[in-house]
C-alpha cells in the first residue's frame, strides 16, 4: 500500500462519509481496476462485507464495560460510595471491605457480558469465513473467496442451494427466462419460493455471462430496513436507463432453489445489507413492576437521607452536649480538633456508607435470576407445546415477564390468529349465479366433527367421488400411512398451504355441467382463467426437494414451518390420476371423453376433449404450488379441481391447462402487484388465440365494484353487480372471505401508452411508491364483473374457550381485522366474543358529524344506564363493531375521547376494514388515554405495528411467515395457548417477583436499622457493632439466595385452580399485589422487627462485660433467623428446594461466622460466637426475640385469612380438596360471585342466512348507522 499523508486519509475519510450519506448511489464495476490500490477503487468508500457484531475487543473490554455498567445509576452510586470510604475523615469501615459488594456485581456482569461477546464473535468468524464465487478478470472465471472479501461492485456467482452472500442485482440465470428461484426462510421465515428476474440487456449473457462486457453505471438508493422496497436503475453507455426493483434484487441471507445458478452485481454489501439492517438485536422494555420499583429505590434513598440526617444532628447534639473533649476522640495531624458542625457534616456521609445496604444493589442481579428461572418454566410447559408444528413457546423479551400477569385489554388479530389461516374453497358466484358447492361443504362439515381427524378422512375414499378422487390401495401404504400420523410434527415441510384440507375441493354439480355445455369464448371461461393466473403462485415440481443450510438459519426461527409438517406428508397420500377412460362416469368429471394433451392445443380454447393419442407434457398430480398467501392457494387449487390447473409460471409467461387438456400459454405484460392502498392486484396477459390484452384483476369488493364499467350493457351488468354483491353479503355472514374478479379488454394503442408511463414510474427513484401506484389504478378502470367467492377460515382448537377465560379474567378482548363487518360479527359471535344477550352497536358512518351524533346518544344511554338505581353494581352488555372509516373520524381529536369513553364501557370491541397502521394508533390510544397494561397478538407481517405498540407483542408462528414472531416479545403456535400463559404463567411471575422485590426491600431494611438504633448508644460516630465482614457476608451470601428462590419456585395456587377460576388473574390487575400500601407496610414492619431484635437483646445483656462485638453476635443471629422465619411464612407452596434453601442459609452462617472467629484474630471477630453458642442466654434471647418479633405478621396473616379471605386464599383452600368436591364448590363459587357463566356447554352460534331467507331486517346495516339488539334476554334481563 502506497504512503498517504495524514491529510490525504482525512480527505479521503471526508469523501466517504459524503458518499455513503448522499441519497443515491452510483456504483461501478471493479474488473476495469483489479489489482490496483485500494486507494484507487472507485467504490472503496463503502463497506466491505465482513461483519462484526461484537460489543468489545479484548484490549479495551475492561473500560468499555465498565463504562457501560456505568449507566446504571445504582452502580454509579455504590462505586461512588466505596469511593468516599477512602477519605479518612468519612471513613466508617474499612475501605477494602467496602468495595467488595460492588466489585463482585461488576465482575459478574463482566464475565456474563464477555460470554456473550465471545460468543458473537465465534459467530461472525465462522460467516465471515464462508466460501462464495467472485469473478477476476485476471482469472477470466469465477474464484473462491470468503465473504469478508466481497466489495461493492464485485460480481458473485450463486449456485443452487447456496446463501446469498450480499445483496445482488440479479444480472443472469441459468434459467432460459432469467428468473432465480430464493428462499427468504432466514429472513422472514416464509419457505415459499419467491421469483426474481434478472435486469435484461445490461451485459452479454449468450451463450454465458460476460461480467467484463457491463459498463453501465448502477444507481441506487442509500442503505435502508426495508426488505420490501428497493429503488435502482442501470444507466448503459448510450444514456439508457433500466429500471430495477426488489423484484431483480436478491438479498443476504436467502437461498438459491431451483436455479441452477445465478450471477449478481454486489449493491450492498457487510452491515449496509438490508439484512444486517434489519438486525437491531435484542428488543428492552421496561415493565410496570420495574418502573414501579423505581419509584421505591427512590423512597428509600430519601429514608436513607433522613436517617443519615438524623445521625447527622445527634452527632453535633452529642458533641454540644459534652463540656469537654473526650478522650477517645483523636485530634487531627496538626493536634486540633473539627469543630461540632464540620464533625456532624463528615458523619452525614459516614452514615451514608454505614446504611448503604438500605438500597438494595443486589437486587437487580436477583431480578435478572428470577425473569431467568420463571423464563425457564415457562418455555418448558409441555402444555405450551404444539406437537402438530413441533414448537414451544419463544420467550425473546427476558424482562416483562411479570408484565403477563397484569394485561387488561388484548387486541387480536382474526386471521391466522383466531382462526387456522387454512383458507378452503366454499362458495363463488359467476355473472349473479350462485354456486353454494353442496358436496364440499358436507365433507367439510363432517371434518368438523371433534372425533374425525383430517389425516383419517382424506385416507378414506368418498363414495360419491369414487371415480373423480382416488388413493393408492395397499396394506404397506396403510401403514405408512399410520405411521406418519404417529410421527407427526416431525417432519419438515418446505411449501405452505398445503394440506388436504386446503389443496382438495369438490366440484359444484351445477357448475361442472355449466363448464360442459360453455362455448369456446365464456364467462366462465374467465372467471377460472382469472383465478388461475391472478396471483403469484410459483409452480414446482412435488418431488423436488430443498436440502437446508443450518449453518446460517437463525435459531429463534428453527421450529417457523414446522406447523405445516405433517399436513403436507398427509397431502403427499393425494395423487389426482393423470389419464381418464370412457368408463369414468362421474356426474362432476370435467373430461368424460379424456384428458390427453393436444400438442397444438395452444391455439385453441375449447373447453371440449382434444384429439387423443397424446399424453400432458408434465404429470399434474407432481405439480406444487408454492403461495404467498393462503387465499391465493386455495383459488388456484380451486381452479385445478374443477380443470383449469395452472401448469408453469414465468415473469413472461403462465401456462394454464383446460378441462380437455389443452393448454394455453399466456404472455404475461405486467403484474399490479397487492397493495393496501388498491386493496386489489392485477395481471395483464396476451391471449393466446385472440392476442388481445387481457386485465385480470381480484380484490376487496368494495375495491371493485367501484371500478365496475358496463360492457354488457348497463341493465344487465347492474343485475349481475347486484345479485353478487347480495351473494357476498351472505358469504360474509357465513364468516367467509370473499374477493370479486373482474377482467377488462384492452385495446393496442391503449396498452402501448399505458406501457410507456409504467416504465417512466419503475424507472423512477423519487416518489417511485407513488407512480407506480397511480399506474395501475390509471388502468384498473372500467372492469368487467365475472363473480365472486367465498373462502373459509375455520377457528383454531379452543378459541371460544380461551376468548371466554380472559373475559372472566377481567381482560377486555378487541378483535382489529381487515375483513367485512359482516365476517367479524359472524366470527365473533363463533369465538364467543359476542354473546346473543349482548347490544351490539354497529357503526358506520359517513360524515363526521354522524359519528359525532351517533357518540353523543349511545353515551348518553350508557350513563342513563349506570345512574339508575335498579343497575347498581352492573355493567350493560354492549358490544361495538366499527369500520376503519368511521374509526379514523372517532379517532380524530376531537372525538377520540367520547371514542374511548365509549369502548371503556363495551365488553368487547370488533374493529373491521382497518389498516396496519390504525391496529398501531387504536393499541396506542387505549395504553395511552387509560393507562391500561396492553397486549397484541397476530401473526402476519400487517401486524407488526399493532405487536410493537402493545406493552406486550405476542406472535403466533402461523402460516404466513415469521415477521410478527420475530418483532413480538413472546411466541406461540396457537392462541388457545394465550389462556394457560396469562392465567397460569402470568400470574405466578407477577405474584412471585412482586412478593420477592417486597421482601428484599424489607430484608435489607430490617438488618440495616439495627446499625441505625446502634448509633443511639455510640453518639453517632457511624460505628457498627457486627463486624465489617459478616455484615458483607450477611447480603452477600447469608440471604441472597432464599429470596431468588422464592421468586422462582413459589406457587400461591395451582394450574388447575388457576384455570378453573379465571377471575383470580384479577388480582394482578390494576395495582396488584405490589403497590404503595404493600411497600410501606413491609418497611414499616422492617421497622419493628429490628426494633425488637435490638432492644430485646439489648435489656439482656444490659450491665454485663460483654463487648460490642459479642453483643452484636446474637444481633446478627436473631436477624438471620427473623428474616428466614419471615420468608418461611411469605411461602405458600413449600418444596424441598426452599427447605434446603432456608436449612443450607442457616448451617452456612453457623460455619462461615465460626471458621471467621478462629482465622480471623482480632479483637472485632475472635471466638464470639464460640463463645455465646455456651451461654444458655443466647438461645434463651434467640427464640424470644424471633418469636415477638414475628408474631404481628404471623396474627396478621391468621386473622387474614379467617376472617376476610382473599380470593387467593379460598382458592387455595379448594385446592386441598378431592376433584369432585373441589369442582362442585367452584361451581358454586362462580355463581356466588356472580362471574360470567360458563356457557361451553350450551354454545349455539347464530345461524348463517341462506340465499334464500336473505332478508335486508336479518341485519341492520344502514349507511349511517345501525344500533341492533340481537336477542330480547337484554330487555328482559334489565327488566328483572
Amino acid at each position: 500500500m502506497p504512503w498517504m499523508s495524514p491529510l490525504a486519509r482525512i480527505r479521503d475519510a471526508f469523501e466517504g462519509q459524503r458518499a455513503r450519506d448522499k441519497d443515491l448511489r452510483n456504483l461501478v464495476s471493479n474488473l476495469p481496476y483489479e489489482g490496483l490500490d485500494k486507494w484507487k477503487q472507485p467504490n472503496r468508500h463503502f463497506h466491505n462485507n465482513g461483519i462484526k457484531t461484537t460489543k468489545y475487543s479484548v484490549l479495551f473490554f475492561l473500560p468499555m464495560n465498565l463504562f457501560e455498567q456505568f449507566h446504571r445509576l445504582a452502580n454509579l452510586y455504590f462505586v461512588g460510595l466505596a469511593i468516599l470510604n477512602f477519605v479518612p475523615v468519612v471513613q466508617a469501615f474499612q475501605p477494602e471491605v467496602a468495595m467488595i459488594p460492588i466489585c463482585v456485581i461488576l465482575a459478574l456482569t463482566a464475565i456474563k457480558d464477555a460470554w456473550e461477546d465471545f460468543r458473537r464473535y465465534q459467530s461472525d468468524k465462522k460467516l465471515n469465513g464462508l466460501p462464495c464465487f467472485v469473478y477476476s478478470s485476471k482469472e477470466k472465471c469465477f474464484v473462491e473467496k470468503r465473504w469478508k472479501d466481497v466489495r461493492v461492485g464485485d460480481f458473485v456467482k450463486v449456485e443452487s442451494n447456496d446463501i446469498v452472500p450480499a445483496d445482488l442485482l440479479l444480472l443472469y440465470t441459468s434459467d432460459p427466462n432469467g428468473v432465480c428461484h430464493i428462499e427468504t426462510a432466514n429472513l422472514d421465515g416464509e419457505t415459499n419460493l419467491k421469483q426474481r428476474r434478472a435486469v435484461p440487456d445490461v451485459c452479454i449473457t449468450h451463450p454465458e455471462v460476460e461480467p467484463e462486457s457491463f459498463n453501465g453505471i448502477v444507481v441506487c438508493e442509500k442503505p435502508n430496513n426495508n426488505l420490501n422496497h428497493f429503488k435502482c436503475y442501470v444507466e448503459k453507455m448510450d444514456k439508457e436507463k433500466v429500471g430495477a426493483g426488489i423484484g431483480n434484487l436478491l438479498l443476504r441471507g436467502c437461498t438459491v432453489r431451483n436455479t441452477g445458478y445465478a450471477v449478481g452485481f454486489v449493491v450492498y454489501a457487510g452491515h449496509e445489507t438490508k439484512s444486517m439492517l434489519n438486525n437491531n438485536g435484542p428488543r428492552y422494555k421496561r415493565s410496570r413492576l420495574e418502573r414501579r420499583l423505581n419509584i421505591d429505590v427512590i423512597f428509600c434513598i430519601i429514608l436513607l437521607f433522613t436517617m443519615c440526617i438524623i445521625g447527622s444532628l445527634g452527632h453535633y447534639l452529642w458533641l454540644e452536649s459534652m463540656p469537654s473533649v473526650p478522650l477517645y476522640l483523636v485530634p487531627q495531624s496538626d493536634g486540633h480538633f473539627d469543630t461540632p458542625s464540620l464533625s456532624s457534616f463528615y458523619k452525614f456521609f459516614s452514615m451514608i456508607i454505614l446504611l448503604q445496604v438500605l438500597i438494595p444493589i443486589s437486587l437487580y442481579v436477583s431480578i435478572e435470576l428470577v425473569k431467568i428461572g420463571q423464563i425457564f418454566f415457562i418455555t418448558n410447559d409441555l402444555d405450551l407445546y404444539d406437537e402438530e408444528t413441533d414448537a414451544t413457546i419463544q420467550c425473546k423479551s427476558l424482562n416483562i415477564t411479570e408484565d403477563l400477569g397484569q394485561i387488561q385489554y388484548i387486541f387480536s388479530d382474526k386471521t391466522g390468529t383466531l382462526t387456522e389461516n387454512k383458507m378452503v374453497f366454499r362458495r363463488c358466484s359467476v355473472m349473479g349465479t350462485e354456486y353454494p358447492h353442496k358436496e364440499n361443504a358436507a365433507r367439510l362439515a363432517f371434518i368438523n366433527k371433534p372425533d374425525e381427524d383430517e389425516d383419517v378422512l382424506f385416507s378414506q375414499t368418498p363414495q360419491p367421488m369414487k371415480p373423480r378422487w382416488s388413493l393408492d390401495s395397499g396394506d404397506s401404504d396403510s401403514q405408512e400411512k399410520k405411521s406418519e400420523r404417529r410421527s407427526k410434527g416431525n417432519v419438515h415441510s418446505d411449501v405452505a398451504f398445503s394440506s388436504p384440507l386446503e389443496t382438495e375441493v369438490i366440484p359444484d354439480q351445477k357448475l361442472s355441467r355449466q363448464i360442459r355445455d360453455a362455448e369456446k369464448i365464456d364467462v366462465y371461461l374467465d372467471f377460472f382463467l382469472a383465478l388461475a393466473i391472478c396471483n403469484t403462485v410459483v409452480v414446482s415440481m412435488a418431488t423436488a426437494k430443498r436440502p437446508r443450510t443450518p449453518e446460517f438459519q437463525q435459531t429463534n426461527q428453527s421450529n417457523a414451518f414446522d406447523t405445516l409438517s405433517s399436513l403436507v406428508r398427509r397431502a403427499g397420500s393425494w395423487t389426482r390420476p393423470r389419464a381418464r377412460t370412457t368408463s369414468e362416469t362421474s356426474p362432476i368429471d370435467l373430461t368424460a371423453q379424456g384428458q390427453s394433451v393436444n400438442q397444438t392445443g395452444a391455439q385453441t380454447c375449447s373447453l371440449h376433449a382434444p384429439p387423443q393419442g397424446t399424453t400432458p407434457a408434465v404429470p399434474i398430480g407432481k405439480l406444487c404450488y408454492e403461495a404467498e398467501s393462503p387465499d391465493e392457494a386455495a383459488l388456484v387449487h380451486a381452479a385445478k379441481a374443477y380443470g383449469f390447473v395452472l401448469m408453469s409460471r414465468t415473469p413472461d409467461s403462465v401456462t394454464v391447462q383446460l378441462p380437455s387438456g389443452a393448454q394455453l400459454r399466456f404472455e404475461v405484460l405486467d403484474t399490479l402487484s397487492f397493495d393496501s392502498n388498491r386493496k386489489r392486484m392485477s395481471v395483464l396477459v396476451r391471449h393466446p388465440i385472440s392476442k388481445q390484452c387481457i386485465l385480470y384483476t381480484k380484490g376487496a369488493d368494495y375495491a371493485i365494484m367501484e371500478l365496475l364499467g358496463t360492457p354488457y350493457g348497463e341493465k344487465q351488468q347492474k343485475a349481475i353487480a347486484s345479485d353478487t354483491q347480495q351473494h357476498l353479503d351472505c358469504y360474509a355472514k357465513e364468516g367467509l372471505r370473499t374477493l370479486c374478479i373482474a377482467k377488462k379488454v384492452l385495446c393496442d394503442e391503449e396498452y402501448e401508452s399505458w406501457a410507456v408511463q409504467r416504465q417512466h414510474a419503475l424507472a423512477a427513484i423519487d416518489n417511485r411508491e407513488q407512480l407506480i401506484m397511480d399506474s395501475a389504478v390509471q388502468i384498473e378502470t372500467n372492469l368487467c364483473l365475472l363473480g365472486a367467492t367465498g373462502v373459509e377460515d375455520r377457528l383454531q382448537d379452543s378459541v371460544p374457550d380461551t376468548v371466554m377465560a380472559l373475559r372472566e379474567a377481567g381482560i377486555q378482548v378487541w378483535v382489529l381485522t381487515g375483513d367485512k363487518p359482516e365476517t367479524a360479527v359472524n366470527i365473533g359471535y363463533a369465538c364467543r366474543l359476542l354473546e346473543q344477550d349482548d347490544l351490539l352497536i354497529n357503526m358506520s358512518c359517513k360524515n363526521k358529524v354522524t359519528c359525532t351524533s351517533i357518540l353523543d346518544c349511545t353515551l348518553e344511554e350508557v350513563r342513563r344506564y349506570s345512574e339508575d338505581p335498579r343497575n347498581v353494581d352492573t355493567t350493560p352488555d354492549i358490544s361495538l363493531v366499527i369500520d376503519g372509516r368511521t374509526l379514523t373520524m372517532a379517532m380524530s381529536p376531537d372525538l377520540r375521547d367520547r371514542f374511548v369513553d365509549l369502548a371503556r364501557h363495551c365488553r368487547s370491541v370488533l374493529c373491521c376494514r382497518v389498516t396496519p397502521l390504525q391496529k398501531s394508533e387504536v393499541v396506542k390510544l387505549i395504553r395511552e388515554k387509560l393507562k391500561v397494561m396492553t397486549l397484541a397478538v397476530g401473526d402476519g407481517a400487517n401486524d407488526v405495528n399493532m405487536i410493537q405498540a402493545a406493552d406486550i407483542g405476542v406472535g403466533i408462528s402461523g402460516q404466513e411467515g415469521m415477521q410478527a414472531v420475530m418483532a413480538s416479545d413472546f411466541a406461540i403456535s396457537r392462541f388457545k395457548h394465550l389462556k394457560k400463559l396469562l392465567l397460569v404463567h402470568g400470574h405466578w411471575c407477577y405474584s412471585r417477583l412482586a412478593n420477592m422485590i417486597i421482601y428484599f426491600f424489607y430484608k435489607n431494611a430490617a438488618n440495616v436499622n439495627l446499625l441505625f438504633w446502634y448509633q443511639f448508644f455510640c453518639g453517632f460516630t457511624a460505628n457498627s457493632m457486627i463486624d465489617h465482614w459478616l455484615m458483607i457476608f450477611f447480603n452477600l451470601i447469608f440471604t441472597s439466595v432464599p429470596p431468588v428462590m422464592f421468586g422462582i419456585m413459589d406457587r400461591d395456587v395451582s394450574a388447575e385452580m388457576l384455570l378453573g377460576l379465571p377471575e383470580l388473574y384479577r388480582t394482578g390487575q390494576g395495582k396488584g399485589e405490589y403497590s404503595f400500601l404493600t411497600f410501606w407496610i413491609s418497611m414499616i414492619d422492617a421497622f419493628y422487627q429490628s426494633l425488637v431484635v435490638f432492644f430485646i437483646p439489648y435489656f439482656a445483656y444490659r450491665g454485663s462485660d460483654i463487648d460490642i462485638y459479642a453483643f452484636g453476635t446474637p444481633l446478627n443471629t436473631i436477624s438471620l433467623f427473623t428474616i428466614l422465619l419471615h420468608l418461611s411464612i411469605e411461602i405458600k407452596a413449600w418444596t424441598i428446594v426452599h427447605v434446603v434453601v432456608i436449612l443450607g442459609s442457616v448451617a452456612l452462617y453457623f460455619i462461615v461466622t465460626l471458621a471467621y472467629g478462629v482465622w480471623y484474630l482480632n479483637n472485632s471477630g475472635y471466638w464470639n460466637l464460640q463463645a455465646q453458642m455456651v451461654d444458655p442466654m443466647f438461645y434463651l434471647v434467640c427464640l424470644i426475640s424471633t418469636v415477638i418479633a414475628l408474631l404481628p405478621r404471623y396474627l396478621f396473616h391468621v386473622l387474614k385469612n379467617s376472617i376476610t379471605p382473599s380470593p387467593i386464599v379460598q382458592a387455595r383452600h379448594l385446592d386441598t380438596l378431592e376433584p369432585s368436591t373441589r369442582d362442585q364448590w367452584i361451581k358454586e363459587w362462580r355463581s356466588f360471585r356472580g362471574t360470567v357463566q360458563d356457557k361451553t356447554l350450551d354454545v349455539s352460534v347464530p345461524p348463517s342466512p341462506s340465499l334464500e331467507s336473505l332478508d335486508d331486517d336479518d341485519y341492520i346495516m344502514d349507511d349511517e348507522f345501525a344500533l341492533n339488539v340481537i336477542t330480547e334476554n337484554h330487555h328482559k334481563k334489565a327488566l328483572s
